[in-house]
């Protein structure tokens, strides 16, 4: 089992190098390709359609196709679709390209894939070793994500140091995309049928599926108002508010992406003293106090600092979030429980930004900040009241 979480662990590492990477890099690539602002969004959304439509797949059809083998489909078509992402300078090709492939151009993993392996990443420990095992998951996720906004320096390598055109370099830099999703292939392969088991999706037992809407109910709140608080509408907060110029931007979020992983540790050691649940809401709504007090600080290095406390919170229920609901589900119903929480997600995030902007236009920049905080400190006292009583396994 501890080598089936650490071919987990590093497929899943890979990926996140691959995602930080295409993140900042896409829309360059794209726009270096000929392609409108129009065309290149549409890109990028045909890869987030793509990657829902795969979350929807692994929801409801992952065990029946078995969690290895469609892992190994999906690393094969995202290489693919990397590969023809760097070859092909066509619209409609880029397209299908980024659909199939499921290209991801947002800079975070939220794919099919993350659904099996949150699900398969239980039975490769015991109840006590559940939230550390997620932890250090999402540690390497963001480690991955934030080394590979830095490979994002690539081209500008490839051009300095190897004599390519631009052209040539950044498809040189999304044929390493493709590489990297491409050698996850061999860690899927080699888990066992233990960790990756085909099986028929189950019914849902009644107390599994009080749990499973009551809690999904409450993280549409929560990704609702994640929405407000995308990476580009915060990006454009602190350029629009304080002039702050893209390369500080990036170097800020880099810190945030390092803060983030830290925080997935603290986040273990802390709920083996006052609980998973606790550990969600009390340290996330200090969080939300410090979103708060960013939307007016007088200065950009104020805001920078209180940016970066914020990001060292926010994250630690993550992991904790996630040991909480595979615990409280049978371990035939992991799959579509993930699956099925990803979905909300996927939504809410997906609805809104576009208010989001609506906001920052007729009020003020920070205003999206505002209203994201406050449905998050709303979120996270209903999410207490709600579970504080339901324990897991290993807190009863």
């Amino acid at each position: 089992m501890m080598n089936d979480r650490r071919r987990l662990y590093t497929a899943a590492f890979l990926r996140a190098l691959a995602t930080g990477m295409a993140g900042v890099l896409l829309g360059l690539h794209l726009a270096r390709q000929g392609l409108s602002a129009a065309a290149f969004g549409s890109v990028i959304a045909a890869g987030l359609l793509g990657a829902t439509l795969a979350v929807g797949l692994a929801t409801w059809w992952g065990d029946r196709i078995g969690r290895r083998r469609l892992l190994l489909w999906l690393s094969g078509l995202s290489a693919l679709g990397g590969l023809a992402v760097a070859l092909s300078g066509d619209a409609a090709l880029l397209g299908a390209a980024a659909l199939l492939g499921m290209v991801n151009g947002m800079g975070r993993d939220r794919g099919a894939a993350l659904v099996l392996e949150q699900a398969m990443l239980p039975a490769t420990t015991d109840d006590a070793g559940r939230t550390g095992a997620f932890a250090r998951y999402n540690l390497l996720m963001d480690l991955g994500h934030a080394l590979g906004a830095l490979a994002a320096a690539l081209p500008e390598l490839l051009r300095a140091w190897g004599g390519v055109g631009e052209a040539l370099a950044y498809q040189g830099a999304f044929l390493v995309y493709a590489a990297l999703l491409a050698a996850g292939l061999p860690f899927y392969a080699g888990l066992s049928a233990a960790a990756a088991p085909a099986r028929a999706l189950p019914d849902l037992a009644p107390q599994s599926r009080r749990v499973l809407w009551r809690i999904s109910a409450l993280f549409a709140v929560d990704s609702i108002a994640g929405g407000f608080l995308g990476a580009a509408l915060i990006s454009y907060f602190f350029f629009e508010r304080f002039g702050a110029s893209p390369a500080v931007i990036g170097a800020l979020f880099f810190g945030a992406r390092l803060m983030n992983a830290a925080s997935h540790l603290g986040a273990a050691w802390l709920a083996k003293r006052i609980g998973l649940v606790n550990t969600m809401v009390f340290t996330h709504i200090p969080s939300s106090f410090l979103l708060l007090t960013i939307a007016v600080a007088p200065s950009f290095e104020i805001a920078a600092l209180l940016f970066l406390l914020r990001e060292g919170l926010v994250e630690m229920d993550v992991p904790t979030r996630q040991s909480y609901v595979m615990a409280m589900v049978r371990p035939e119903e992991r799959t579509f429980a993930s699956g099925v929480t990803h979905l909300v997600r996927l939504g809410g995030w997906s609805v809104a930004p576009a208010f989001a902007g609506w906001l920052m236009q007729v009020a003020a920049p920070g205003s999206p900040l505002m209203v994201g905080a406050a449905l998050k400190i709303g979120y996270d006292l209903l999410l207490w009241r709600a579970f504080r009583g339901l324990k897991p396994p290993e807190e009863r």
